[in-house]
């Protein structure tokens, strides 16, 4: 009865009498592609958007990302971190979609889809302003540092989340991210002294 729970009991040889050890066994947590699609489908496509992919396919890179994870699924470990493992697959994702884009071609955010929560015109001016220059930004970023800059400021993951997710030593993502954060303050002052 107790082994159909999860519970063993042992007795020691050598004991003036028997003792028993309880052992609890917990199945492990497994996640659910259905509840991983509705819980993270905009984590993945603010990401995708973020590392580069063009407005016009980032609908096709997000669906693509979940393909990967459908197949992939059994690969998450239950200790991990679902936005870590679904991030890794969306770099991966991104990088392949900006390969088939154009080099030249000129990328830039849906600021349309991002300020149309702004309640007045200045408003939606100064989000949409702001919404070119953060991709400015990130467009003058090197693959690594980007993702690392996404992660932290824009997604608000923290270190050991990032490096699950990059599969990169936590030092590097320290490295990488104060790197990307003094760029970003001098690009900042640049766009402050030409403005």
């Amino acid at each position: 009865m107790l082994s159909a729970l999860g519970i063993q009991a042992r007795s020691f040889a050598g004991s003036a009498s028997p003792r028993a050890e309880v052992f609890v066994t917990q199945a492990p947590v497994t996640h659910d592609f259905d509840s991983l699609y509705g819980e993270y489908f905009n984590f993945v496509w603010r990401s995708l958007r973020r590392l580069g992919v063009h407005p016009s396919w980032v609908e096709d890179a997000a669906q693509d990302t979940f393909l990967v994870v459908h197949r992939r699924l059994s690969d998450l470990r239950p200790d991990a971190s679902a936005k870590a493992f679904l991030f890794g697959i969306a770099l991966r994702v991104a990088r392949d979609y900006r390969r088939r884009a154009q080099r030249k071609q000129a990328q830039s955010l849906d600021v349309e889809k991002e300020i149309s929560h702004a309640s007045g015109p200045y408003e939606r001016a100064a989000k949409a302003e702001a919404m070119r220059k953060l991709e400015g930004f990130l467009n003058s970023l090197d693959d690594d540092r980007r993702a690392v800059f996404v992660l932290s400021e824009l997604e608000g993951m923290t270190a050991p989340e990032i490096s699950q997710a990059l599969g990169a030593n936590q030092n590097t993502v320290y490295s990488r991210l104060r790197s990307a954060r003094e760029r970003f303050v001098a690009f900042a002052s640049e766009g402050a002294s030409h403005g």
